[in-house]
């Protein structure tokens, strides 16, 4: 199996049951929280998935858009016979461009794999001082839990998994 053999392509309905899949056991040891499936459905057209030659998933990951100029990659998973040779990788950097395309100029995480992130630019928020007060006042009407997350409310505090919330500020 070698990484230029991978199809980096959007999701399809049919990759659900796939990404559930991978999303159990990772879920079950607390480091992703698991969705039902119509979640991912409603939202399949946020990810992208790497492909490997026998049609199975090697990984994949979504780009959320909470506002104008702010996104959030969610859901990046790499599986377990590609971890380590750079799908991560791929996948991120496809997110990011995505992105950009959009116009989205910050894009966070929240992550435990601090160091994977880092290499992509991003830091580690230190405050809420990402948004402007008026936008923090729309993003408080979104039921969005990532949104949520991002603005480190309180009542996302007894679900949270404990991961650390990242930034990164695209260039051009």
């Amino acid at each position: 199996m070698d990484l230029s053999d991978l199809v980096i392509r959007p999701a399809r309905t049919q990759d659900v049951p796939a990404i559930r899949a991978m999303v159990e056991p990772l879920a079950q040891q607390r480091v992703l929280l698991q969705k039902e499936a119509v979640a991912y459905y409603e939202s399949i057209q946020e990810f992208v998935v790497a492909e490997a030659p026998d049609g199975t998933l090697a990984g994949f990951g979504a780009l959320h858009v909470i506002w104008e100029d702010i996104a959030e990659v969610r859901t990046l998973v790499t599986a377990a016979p590609w971890q380590g040779r750079g799908v991560g990788h791929r996948i991120l950097d496809l997110l990011l461009s995505r992105a950009r395309a959009v116009g989205v100029t910050r894009v966070f995480c929240l992550t435990f794999e601090v160091e994977f992130f880092s290499r992509h630019g991003f830091t580690v928020m230190a405050d809420q001082s990402a948004v402007d007060p008026d936008v923090y006042s729309e993003l408080l009407r979104s039921q969005d839990e990532g949104v949520a997350e991002f603005l480190d409310l309180a009542r996302v505090k007894p679900n949270t998994l404990g991961n650390t919330r990242m930034i990164v500020h695209l260039e051009d």
